[in-house]
């Protein structure tokens, strides 16, 4: 099996492509990153050492897609995925999420492939989700346990960002009709682990234990900068497993969609993260506090992984203190990254 994974020396894409090299024997797997993003440097360094390929150019480039191998399967984890930079910067959301999905479908069809495309729980609507919790307190919304299941609202804005990865997903259906192509889409929640050089707006648990480590400035924004906003973490090596998982179903469980993510157990709060990352660092800093919120940010996000686990029997292997655990040992042992955490 040829397996093609784009955005291969991204935080996602690298470490799938090296679990699926110890795990698919005799795969063929290569990569295609234009190495844009911080860390991926050192994360080519990374495939290397498994003697994965990875191909240096932008996925928005289809006369370079073409001159790619054939394929069985694409996994496509390429995307601009910062929200904030979809405001700024649109051409390029839409070039790299949008286009690029276009051309990655395309080569599908070519290739008469599969295709997994790991889309995003952004794509579901702020205004909805902000009407959730008009009033953030904490200890009310985990006694709901409310839940985001693929039925909510994706009609309403969701950001740039969260329309290119809905309209992607529009696309792979659309060839899928007319072509046969067969896909799957998963909405994944935060994915966090080792490898994620994070920033404020993406991969924040990285970035919060680096800042706490390094003892580096730090703030709570929005929604009245007291860090109350609460997400639902996946560890990567559940990402990793269910790929391999999907992989090895593909012939009985195909065209469908799927939220994916860490579910109530694994949910968190920033305020709550902040005591985690001084217990697990041993170092206490002064949080800043910026109340303005962005128009952009949600106050609440927590997976319902239920058809999910329907289909593939399937449950997050790793609790909050593995990713933690795992995060902080990988940036206590690896000094060569401390300046990506400026």
């Amino acid at each position: 099996m040829k397996i093609l994974i784009t955005g291969g020396c991204g935080f996602v894409g690298s470490n799938i492509a090296i679990f699926l090299k110890k795990n698919l024997k005799k795969a063929d797997i290569f990569s295609v990153d234009n190495l844009y993003r911080d860390g991926s440097k050192i994360n080519r360094e990374r495939l290397k050492n498994f003697k994965i390929k990875n191909y240096n150019f932008d996925i928005k480039n289809y006369n370079k897609i073409l001159t790619l191998k054939k394929c069985d399967l694409i996994i496509d984890c390429c995307a601009e995925p910062a929200i904030e930079v979809s405001s700024r910067d649109p051409d390029r959301i839409f070039n790299t999420n949008l286009i690029g999905t276009f051309n990655l479908v395309k080569k599908t069809k070519k290739d008469k492939a599969k295709i997994i495309f790991l889309s995003s729980s952004r794509v579901y609507s702020i205004i909805n989700l902000r009407n959730l919790f008009k009033n953030l307190n904490l200890k009310k919304k985990l006694k709901k346990k409310i839940k985001i299941n693929e039925n909510f609202e994706t009609n309403n804005p969701s950001s740039l960002y969260g329309f290119t990865k809905l309209s992607s997903e529009k696309l792979i259906k659309e060839f899928s009709y007319m072509s046969k192509i067969r896909y799957l889409i998963n909405r994944f929640g935060v994915i966090a682990g080792p490898w994620q050089f994070g920033k404020q707006d993406q991969g924040f648990v990285s970035l919060w234990i680096a800042k706490h480590l390094f003892k580096k400035k730090l703030s709570y924004i929005g929604f009245g900068g007291h860090g109350h906003q609460v997400r639902d973490l996946i560890h990567i090596d559940d990402v990793c497993e269910i790929m391999l998982l999907q992989i090895k179903n593909f012939h009985r469980i195909y065209n469908k969609t799927f939220n994916i993510g860490g579910g109530i157990k694994n949910s968190i709060s920033l305020h709550e993260l902040t005591m985690k990352c001084e217990d697990i660092t041993g170092n206490k800093i002064k949080l800043g506090k910026i109340s303005k919120t962005s128009k952009f940010d949600i106050p609440y996000f927590i997976t319902d992984n239920s058809k999910f686990q329907k289909h593939y029997k399937w449950k997050p292997k790793n609790n909050l203190n593995r990713i933690f655990n795992d995060v902080f040992l990988w940036l206590k042992n690896n000094k060569k990254i401390r300046k990506y955490f400026k």
